[in-house]
C-alpha cells in the first residue's frame, strides 16, 4: 500500500485525469511512473520543458484508489477517533495525524492534602494514593484541572515507584511522563497555569536537557530543573559515555534552545560538566553512594 501513490491518484482523478507534473510531489511522481509501467492506465507526456500525467483508464486508476483507500473523506465520521478514520481511509491507524485527544497522567500525592481541582470538582489525590498506591487523571489541552501545589515530572518509573530520593520536605504531586514528554502534555501546560510551580527531574543528557527545554517553552509556569545532591560527584564516578554519545545531537539542540531563554547558572554548569567529561548520568544515580 502506497500513501504516496494514493494521493497521487486522488490528485489526478480530482483533475478529470489530467495534471500538471509539477503538482505532484517527487515521491508521487516516482508512485505515478511506476504505476503508468506496471498498468498501462496512466501517461507522462513531455511538451517542451513541461509535462504532465493523464489518464488512459480513469476506471481503473479509481478502482486502485479504492483499494488503497476504502473510504473517501466524505464517508468519515468525524465523531470517532482519528486513528479508526485512519484505519478506514488508509488501512493505517498512523496514516494521518494520529495523536489522541485525552491523555492520563499518573501521579501520587507526596504530602497530605494534596487535591487537584476542575470547574468546581476536587479530587484528592492523597487519599487515592493511599487507597490504591497511585491516581490519575485524564487531561485534555481545554479542560480546567489544576493544582496548588508543585508538580514534580520524573522521567523513569523507578523514581515514580520509590520517591524517597526526594528531599525533606517535598510537597505536591509526583508525576511520571516516561522518556519524553507528549506533544498533549506540553500543548496541555501551555493552555493555562496547572500549578504553581514544576520540579523537572529527567536523565542528565541530551534527551533530558531537550525536554526541559520544551517545557521551558511550553509550561505557563516557572520550571525548575532539579540538580541531586553531589551531581558533580556521582557523574565522575557513573557517568555513561556511551549514552552521551547517543544522544549528543539532542545536548547539541538543547544548548541552543535554552541560550534563547537564558540559562539558569546552575543548570549552565551541569551542561558544561557533561560536555566537557563526555558523560551522562541517569538520575536513578541519586540512590547511589558517593565518597564523603
Amino acid at each position: 500500500m502506497s500513501r504516496a501513490l494514493a494521493a497521487a491518484l486522488e490528485k489526478l482523478l480530482a483533475a478529470q485525469g489530467s495534471a500538471p507534473a509539477t503538482l505532484f510531489t517527487p515521491a508521487q511522481r516516482r508512485q505515478l511512473d511506476i504505476f503508468a509501467r506496471q498498468t498501462g492506465a496512466l501517461r507522462l507526456l513531455t511538451q517542451g520543458s513541461g509535462a504532465s500525467y493523464r489518464l488512459i483508464n480513469a476506471a481503473q486508476a479509481q478502482s486502485h484508489l479504492t483499494a488503497l483507500r476504502p473510504n473517501a473523506l466524505g464517508e468519515l465520521d468525524a465523531a470517532l477517533p482519528a486513528r479508526a478514520n485512519n484505519i478506514a481511509r488508509m488501512r493505517d491507524s498512523k496514516g494521518r495525524s494520529h495523536g489522541h485527544a485525552t491523555g492520563y497522567l499518573l501521579l501520587k500525592a507526596l504530602s497530605r492534602g494534596v487535591v487537584w481541582q476542575r470547574d468546581g470538582a476536587v479530587f484528592d489525590v492523597s487519599a487515592a494514593t493511599d487507597v490504591a498506591g497511585a491516581a490519575a487523571v485524564a487531561i485534555s489541552v481545554d479542560d480546567g484541572w489544576r493544582t496548588e501545589q508543585p508538580i514534580w515530572l520524573v522521567e523513569n518509573q523507578a523514581l515514580f515507584d520509590r520517591p524517597d530520593w526526594l528531599p525533606a520536605g517535598a510537597s505536591g504531586s509526583l508525576v511520571y511522563y516516561g522518556g519524553q514528554l507528549s506533544n498533549l502534555l506540553l500543548a496541555w501546560l501551555a493552555q493555562r497555569p496547572r500549578t504553581a510551580s514544576i520540579v523537572f527531574f529527567p536523565d542528565y543528557d541530551g534527551v533530558g536537557l531537550l525536554n526541559y527545554s520544551r517545557l521551558v517553552e511550553n509550561a505557563c509556569c516557572p520550571v525548575e530543573f532539579w540538580l541531586m545532591p553531589d551531581w558533580e560527584v556521582r557523574l565522575h564516578k557513573y557517568g555513561n559515555n556511551g549514552l552521551w554519545n547517543k544522544t549528543r545531537k539532542h545536548f547539541d539542540a538543547a544548548i541552543v534552545r535554552l541560550g534563547e531563554h537564558g540559562m539558569p547558572s546552575a543548570l549552565g554548569g551541569l551542561c558544561r560538566a557533561l560536555a566537557e567529561h563526555g558523560l551522562a548520568l541517569e538520575h536513578e544515580a541519586v540512590w547511589l553512594d558517593v565518597p564523603g
